[in-house]
């Protein structure tokens, strides 16, 4: 049994891009399609598809690779975990790279990233963080 579905997302996206695959596919929820469409809106993925596989819902991201074929996700970690939650408050939220890179935060108001979450003033945990 899975216990942790975005760790094992974030693990699946570094697996790929470290294969140099074009897609990933995983079990889908309603909180990995926001944290892919996330990452789309972002520019850090192509395209995010949910579709009916043998009765299951999965999920499939299109990686995106730079023109020398570097991955665009330089890295990708999980910050709040089951054991250890990790909030902050809507002054408090982290600026991953001096900006550059993306915070992904679950708020009353969904899933968004560190600068929305900054113009709405609303915190929330820190899900994972992106370059």
């Amino acid at each position: 049994m899975m216990m942790d579905r975005i760790a094992d997302m974030l693990t699946r996206i570094r697996n790929a891009q470290g294969a140099g695959l074009e897609k990933v596919e995983m079990p889908s929820s309603h909180m990995l399609e926001a944290l892919g469409n996330l990452l789309k809106e972002e520019g850090y993925v192509q395209s995010v598809k949910s579709f009916n596989h043998k009765g299951h819902q999965q999920l499939r991201l299109v990686l995106r690779y730079d023109d020398d074929g570097a991955p665009v996700i330089r890295e990708i970690k999980r910050i709040s975990k089951p054991g250890r939650r990790v909030y902050a408050g809507a002054e408090d939220l982290p600026r991953v790279s001096n900006g550059y890179g993306l915070a992904i935060i679950s708020t009353s108001k969904g899933v968004m990233s560190d600068r929305k979450a900054r113009e709405a003033h609303v915190g929330g945990e820190i899900l994972c963080t992106v370059f």
